[in-house]
């Protein structure tokens, strides 16, 4: 898987590792108990069938076998698609958990969450509308691939198969798991290819539709439960969502501003602007102007004609004032 990962989250506490083992084998184990309490309801599992294929062809949705035709095309590619229904299902989506609880522990809680809800809204479908696979429906007229060609999963006969319920096919979690496995390393990593991470639920759809075992309103229904759950468990505020996931559900980037500190100091007291003109240090001021005595006041002399020639004033003398 790509180690390219997000900054954000990488030195997010992890959840103790055997509590996470307990409880992902326990939840693995009430899924598995419950799905054997829905076996045996064949009659009703194979008129729900009926309606499913019905209903199918009433919307006009393409029929599953065009998807198988163009498998049994070659030998093959029908044998590729049997071992990738059979061994890919678990490891990835194990694979999955272990990567992100050991790189990335907020994502790993986040997607174990909104496995475990989507496993819990399918179990309640598995015993609320037994539903036979369409490799098992007479009216579909489509090869049980496992069988004829292998390797298989499944019993010959769905009433002896005491290790899985063969009429558990609404909604299909083979689909509903790879997408949540492709979502979580979409959202994950940030290497510039982790949109090919989406080929893992496009492969399984072709592969589960192609081998007939399921229809593809399973796989519409695992999307809207799918989508449910993620819409209520978000993912983590600490965790920086980008690439397509951030525009169906954005994650609010934290603060990069500093907190503001509250001051403590005392405010400085108001003082008034300084004047718009100084008065130069050796300038005189008013006062010095005021307290001033001239001593001698100089006088112009002017000679008139026909006048004598000694001036008529020289320096007058006088008190200032």
């Amino acid at each position: 898987m790509n180690g390219n990962l997000r900054e954000p989250g990488q030195h997010a506490a992890r959840p103790p590792l055997i509590r996470e083992l307990l409880l992902v084998v326990g939840l693995f184990l009430v899924y598995k108990l419950g799905r054997q309490l829905a076996n045996g309801h064949t009659a009703e599992a194979f008129h729900n069938a009926d309606r499913v294929w019905s209903f199918e062809r009433a919307v006009h949705l393409p029929g599953e076998g065009v998807v198988q035709d163009a498998l049994l095309s070659s030998d093959t590619l029908v044998h590729i698609a049997n071992t990738y229904y059979a061994s890919v299902h678990f490891p990835a989506t194990i694979a999955l958990l272990v990567f992100l609880y050991l790189r990335r522990p907020r994502h790993y809680l986040w997607t174990r969450r909104v496995l475990a809800a989507l496993t819990a809204a399918a179990l309640v479908l598995h015993l609320t509308f037994p539903l036979a696979p369409p490799r098992l429906l007479a009216a579909t007229h489509l090869v049980d691939t496992a069988q004829v060609y292998g390797p298989s999963v499944y019993a010959a006969k769905p009433a002896t198969d005491t290790m899985a319920n063969q009429f558990a096919a609404m909604p299909s979690l083979h689909f509903g798991w790879a997408l949540m496995v492709a979502i979580g390393l979409v959202a994950a990593t940030r290497s510039r290819w982790r949109l090919l991470w989406l080929l893992h639920p496009l492969f399984t759809l072709v592969v589960i539709v192609g081998t007939a075992n399921h229809y593809w309103l399973d796989t519409i229904v695992a999307t809207l439960l799918l989508g449910a759950a993620l819409a209520v468990i978000r993912l983590p505020r600490a965790v920086d969502a980008t690439g397509f996931w951030r525009h169906l559900f954005p994650v609010p980037a934290p603060s990069t501003a500093p907190h503001p500190v509250e001051s403590r100091r005392t405010p400085t007291p108001w003082t008034p602007a300084p004047a718009a003109f100084r008065t130069p240090p050796d300038a005189l001021t008013a006062a010095d102007v005021l307290a001033a005595t001239p001593t001698h006041i100089p006088a112009e002399v002017i000679a008139t004609p026909g006048a004598p020639s000694t001036p008529t004033a020289g320096l007058a003398t006088g008190a200032a004032r």
